[in-house]
């Protein structure tokens, strides 16, 4: 079992020989914020890919460009999705008992 010096450092005991193990710093961004990032990754994504599709030529008129799909859901869902970015990227740490549970994974 480590202790803790006065430098708030632990010591771990081996051999007549002290080790210090720098504490870890701690990361701005948890677990948590990175999977919430993958996922609105993915909604932007199927926004763009909603948004794909045929386009019209000088010589023949493809209404599909104009189609509710590709004009109102594709880029609602991507907006949705870059504001699920930027919550994703400033949500709190987790509690601390589950920051410590999922430590051990």
């Amino acid at each position: 079992m480590a202790k803790k010096n006065r430098n708030n450092r632990n010591i771990k005991p081996g051999g007549g020989q002290t080790e210090v193990i720098e504490k870890m710093t701690e990361h701005p961004l948890s677990r948590r914020n990175f999977i919430l990032m993958g996922i609105a990754a993915c909604v932007i994504i199927v926004g763009f890919l909603l948004m794909l599709g045929g386009s019209s030529t000088e010589t023949e008129f493809n209404p599909d460009i104009f189609s509710t799909r590709r004009i109102v859901i594709g880029p609602t869902i991507a907006f949705i999705g870059f504001v699920f970015m930027g919550y994703a990227i400033i949500t709190g740490r987790w509690s601390k008992k589950e920051e410590n549970k999922n430590e051990g994974i």
